[in-house]
């Protein structure tokens, strides 16, 4: 069988399979648009993700679907629904994030993401035929759509389910800590915050699907760890550099990140494995004063990311860093010190689990040709919160936009969304939901 031939609905039995149908007949296009819109339209940068949480809630509630807002504070919350089942079958949770790491307010954006910012990166939506357009349409807010669209159907065509289908959708998912100026005290406002409060909160499940990009079943990633690194140097003057000790730590750190970025590849052969291979970076430098240009400052920090393979520890990604480093300050005769300040383990699920071979077999059936799992990940999400806490997990997503009648670089391939792959994925994830919460405990393997 090839893609051309394929019958996504192979494998199920017949009962399942005319309830996936009934639900199918029930996912509309225009509705996915209008999702889509409803929530590109609502700015939710990390760390304010409270009015899109409530407009999710108010949208279930208007379809008649039980749904919760749950704040975390006074500007950040996540929005949470359920269909029950009878109780006597597995609980499925289909997550997905609602942040996005830029704002789409120039003030905060620029230049730092763009040197200005394209109609793409502001939260106002441009739907151009099966396209939309607008800050975040498919990383994050394609993929809740889809999980929306998906409860909406099954809900609308009345399956009775054993167990409860559960859509989550967790603020602070970007990888980052508080938006400077923005007035947020709580300085854990990203890295999964939102998805560990769900979980602390009694939002549990069986199972867990996160949608995000990336057309494969996944059910492992790396985490990541990040690091300040400080370069010692001299302060002094411009008027007395010939006369005095002169080191600029300025141009000592630029040294020492060209000479990481040689060394993070290294690591990353060393580490690949399984279906990671976890990549590193010098993602910003900092030091000096403002205010004048005529002298140096005592010290520069940078900001470096490495990423974890499951089988990697945080202290021992530390311990890598820690000995390449010094080696290049033994390079550059110079004082170099390094602190970790950010550790999120990656983590993995046994891939021979119940709802990675449904994800598995409903991919295969989709597609009409085995499996392809994807071997060098190096993108980090919520679904190591979530598998940490014990849940097993899978990531599964659509296909970044590629080929469109517009250009698409990386900021593009987030805030551009092809309604012809949503509604693949919300099929995708109805038959995964249909197939597992319509179980007994025993045949996933939980009772």
């Amino acid at each position: 069988m090839t893609a051309a031939t394929a019958t996504p609905l192979a494998g199920l039995d017949e009962q399942r399979r005319t309830w996936t149908e009934q639900a199918w007949a029930t996912v509309d296009r225009e509705r996915l648009r209008e999702l889509i819109i409803g929530l590109v339209d609502i700015a939710s940068p990390t760390g304010d993700e409270t009015p899109l949480a409530q407009h999710i809630t108010e949208t279930f509630t208007a379809s008649g679907i039980e749904a919760h807002t749950m704040d975390l504070d006074d500007r950040q919350a996540n929005s949470w629904a359920r269909l029950r089942g009878d109780g006597s079958g597995p609980d499925l949770m289909l997550y997905a994030p609602i942040d996005t790491v830029t704002s789409g307010n120039s003030e905060e954006d620029v230049p730092w993401a763009a040197e200005t910012l394209r109609p793409d990166m502001t939260a106002r939506a441009d739907s151009e035929g099966d396209y939309v357009i607008g800050l975040g349409a498919s990383n994050p807010k394609g993929h809740a759509a889809c999980v929306m669209a998906a409860i909406e159907a099954v809900h609308a065509a009345g399956i009775p389910l054993t167990g409860d289908l559960i859509a989550g959708f967790g603020a602070g998912g970007m990888p980052t800590n508080p938006r400077p100026g923005v007035g947020n005290p709580r300085r854990n406002t990203g890295q999964g915050v939102g998805c560990s409060f769900l979980l602390e909160q009694g939002v549990w499940a069986d199972f867990a699907l996160i949608a995000k990009p990336g057309w494969t079943v996944s059910w492992e990633e790396v985490g990541l760890a990040w690091f300040e690194v400080t370069v010692h140097g001299t302060h002094t003057y411009v008027g007395s550099r010939h006369r005095l000790p002169y080191r600029n730590p300025v141009a000592l750190a630029g040294e020492v990140a060209v000479r990481l970025e040689r060394w993070f590849p290294q690591y990353s052969q060393a580490h690949r494995s399984g279906l990671v291979l976890p990549q590193g970076m010098v993602a910003n430098i900092r030091g000096g004063c403002e205010r004048t240009a005529s002298f140096t400052p005592a010290q520069v920090r940078m900001m470096v990311d490495l990423r974890l393979s499951p089988r990697t520890t945080p202290t021992a990604a530390k311990r890598e860093l820690v000995d390449a480093v010094r080696r290049i300050a033994t390079e550059l005769d110079a004082r170099i010190d390094v602190e970790q300040i950010l550790s999120i383990p990656g983590e993995s699920s046994d891939e021979r689990m119940w709802l990675c071979r449904s994800a598995v077999a409903a991919w295969e059936a989709a597609e009409g040709q085995p499996h392809r799992a994807v071997h060098d990940a190096s993108g980090a999400t919520d679904a190591n919160i979530l598998r940490s806490r014990g849940i097993p997990t899978i990531r599964v997503g659509m296909p970044k936009v590629v080929d469109a009648p517009f250009e698409v670089d990386f900021a593009m391939g987030m805030n551009a969304v092809d309604l012809a792959e949503a509604e693949k994925l919300t099929r995708y994830l109805i038959r995964v939901a249909v197939d597992t919460a319509t179980r007994t405990l025993e045949e996933v393997g939980t009772g």
